[in-house]
C-alpha cells in the first residue's frame, strides 16, 4: 500500500479524499518534524518514531570488497506497538469489520506535533538569551576590573613619582645646608688664632 492508496482507504471515514489526503500529510508532518528535533512520538498500541544516533564505523563495499569508513549519522527508528505485535504475530486476531481497536493513550504519551516543535524551539530561544545574557555581564565585569586595575596602577605610581621627588628635594636641601656649618667651624679657628697674635705682641712689648 502507497500513500495514495492509504489515502483512499480513509477517505470515506473522514469525509472525502480531499480531506484524507490533508489528514495523512498533516500526521506525517508532525512525526517527521518531531523525529527531526530529536523528540519521540509514540502512540500506545501502534508503536513509536525516534531519532537514534549510529556512530562512525567501517563497512564493506559489496561490490569491490574494500573496507571503507561510515561516518557517524542519525537515523529515524520505528519500534512497534505491543498491541501491533500480537496482530501481526496471531497472538490476536483481526478484527474482520471496522476498525482495529488499539488501546487509547494515557494522556501525555502522545508527543510531537507542532506543540512539541514549538516548545522545544521556544526553550533553545530561552537558553540562548541567558547564555548571551550571561557571557554579556561576564564582559562587563571583566572591563570593569580592567578599568580599577589601570586606575590604581597609574595612582600608585603617580604617588611613588611624588615620594621620589620630595626624597630628591631633601637630599638637594641637606647637601647645601652642610657646606655652610664647615665654613662657620673653619672661622672659629681663624678668631681664635688672631686673638692669640695680640696676646702674644701685648707680652713682648
Amino acid at each position: 500500500m502507497n500513500k495514495a492508496q492509504l489515502v483512499e482507504a480513509i477517505a470515506d471515514k473522514v469525509g472525502g479524499r480531499q480531506n484524507a489526503a490533508d489528514a495523512v500529510d498533516a500526521v506525517l508532518d508532525a512525526i517527521v518534524r518531531a523525529v527531526v528535533a530529536g523528540d519521540r512520538v509514540s502512540v500506545t498500541g501502534f508503536g513509536s518514531f525516534e531519532k537514534v544516533e549510529r556512530p562512525a564505523r567501517y563497512a564493506r563495499n559489496p561490490q569491490t570488497g574494500e573496507r571503507v569508513r561510515v561516518k557517524k549519522t542519525s537515523v529515524p527508528r520505528f519500534r512497534a506497538g505491543q498491541g501491533f505485535k500480537d496482530l501481526v504475530s496471531g497472538t490476536k486476531k483481526l478484527p474482520r469489520g471496522g476498525e482495529v481497536s488499539v488501546k487509547k493513550a494515557p494522556k501525555g504519551s502522545l508527543s510531537g506535533g507542532a506543540s512539541t516543535t514549538a516548545r522545544t524551539t521556544m526553550k533553545k530561544a530561552a537558553a540562548k538569551k541567558a547564555t548571551t545574557a550571561k557571557t554579556a555581564a561576564a564582559k562587563k565585569t571583566t572591563t570593569a576590573k580592567k578599568t580599577t586595575a589601570k586606575k590604581t596602577t597609574a595612582a600608585k605610581t603617580s604617588t611613588a613619582k611624588k615620594t621620589t621627588a620630595k626624597k630628591a628635594t631633601a637630599k638637594k636641601t641637606a647637601a647645601k645646608k652642610a657646606p655652610a656649618k664647615k665654613a662657620t667651624a673653619k672661622k672659629a679657628p681663624a678668631k681664635r688664632a688672631t686673638r692669640k697674635t695680640a696676646a702674644k705682641r701685648t707680652a713682648a712689648r
